[in-house]
């Protein structure tokens, strides 16, 4: 009874049939690496990537593989980390160009602040832009992107973490009425021309309806966090949360929290691969990455037991050859290691099947989205 969910965040595989309608024709997160890079990924081709990514490959594959669509409009980290754990939403998240005055303000009123900016921008860019009028006056930077997010930039040496997290928390109360998915606290340090974000990051979510994270943790089963998976979830059905600030942190931590489980789901999301390399469109940089949780993950699997279920998957995409600087709505990968089972699972409906599956593997089910794959 012990389950591990890996979402290697971004890392989508192109298809996805409405793309058009977010502007996303053509987009293919780990098709265009691959293309640029020559990126080959051992452990996860023998698992089935291959396939997934529709080619034959070599020899028959170690796991159970398919893809998934999202059902849910949108295609943020919160959306899709929210239908992987059985909500899928019939309406999306707010989004913004510039955020509404009644809603600053507010915000302002509460916190005891002024904002620079309220605009879209890149948040390396913004800092670049604002961040020395920011020391000067010692007002946060309010910025938002094409996701529905609110973000919160502010040099720890001028606004201490603290007090940065306590604006962020006024911002969330706020924000709900709103409808935005996100507040983003976004701490950096440095001098103009040097400015850099730091890894003391952290979402504060809008809390999301009852997922099979509640009930798997209502049966009094362990349900244990690795990186920004707790945020998304504001905490909820969250027993035991372990914050990161790299893949190399979250790798570790996932074999350390692993081996100390033995009941219970362990959920990671590893970031980077969105933050620092999507977003930045670094197609090198994000090959690098997918290489070294491969070669983790080769040396991680023989710690995994055959009655054990692990799961790895995608919440969106994040294109690093496309245009702009967004995510990418593509479909993700689905990889099923459990009991030796070699499935091809095909084209999923749904990200949700993925708490259907949970649902049964844990006997909380059955679900009331999505269709499980252990069936």
């Amino acid at each position: 009874m012990r389950a591990l969910l890996i979402v290697l965040d971004s890392v989508g595989v192109g298809g996805a049939p409405d793309a058009a309608q977010y502007g996303d024709a053509g987009a293919d997160t780990l098709g265009h690496i691959r293309q640029h890079t020559g990126l080959h990924l051992p452990t996860l081709c023998s698992l089935g990537l291959d396939r997934i990514m529709g080619a034959e490959g070599d020899g028959e594959p170690r796991a159970s593989h398919g893809r998934m669509r999202e059902c849910s409009a949108g295609k943020d980290s919160t959306t899709g980390h929210w239908e992987i754990a059985g909500v899928v939403l019939d309406q999306p998240f707010a989004v913004f160009e510039r955020f509404p005055d009644a809603l600053v303000q507010a915000i302002e009123r509460e916190a005891g602040t002024r904002f620079l900016g309220n605009l879209p921008a890149s948040g390396t860019q913004i800092i670049a832009d604002m961040g020395e009028e920011h020391l000067r006056t010692g007002c946060p930077i309010l910025y938002t992107s094409a996701d529905s997010v609110l973000q919160i930039a502010a040099h720890e040496e001028v606004v201490p973490i603290g007090r940065l997290y306590a604006i962020c928390e006024v911002a969330r109360r706020h924000a709900d009425a709103w409808g935005v998915g996100r507040v983003i606290a976004r701490p950096f340090i440095g001098g103009p021309g040097a400015f850099t974000r730091t890894p003391r990051r952290h979402d504060f979510s809008m809390r999301p309806p009852p997922t099979v994270l509640d009930a798997i943790s209502a049966a009094g089963l362990p349900v244990k966090s690795i990186g920004k998976v707790a945020d998304l979830f504001a905490g909820q059905g969250i027993t035991e949360a372990h914050p990161t600030e790299s893949n190399a942190e979250g790798m570790r931590l996932t074999r350390a929290v692993w081996r100390d489980t033995e009941a219970g789901l362990v959920f990671t999301n590893l970031v980077d691969f969105d933050t620092v390399y999507g977003h930045r469109r670094d197609a090198a940089g994000y090959a690098g990455a997918l290489l070294e949780f491969d070669a983790w993950l080769g040396g991680f699997l023989p710690d995994c037991e055959e009655d054990d279920l692990i799961i790895i998957t995608a919440d969106h995409g994040n294109d690093p050859t496309f245009r702009g600087t967004d995510h990418t709505r593509e479909e993700v990968p689905l990889i099923v290691l459990h009991k030796s089972r070699r499935d091809a699972l095909g084209t999923r409906a749904s990200f949700a099947d993925i708490a259907a599956s949970l649902a049964e593997f844990f006997g909380v089910g059955p679900w009331r989205t999505g269709t499980s794959f252990l069936a």
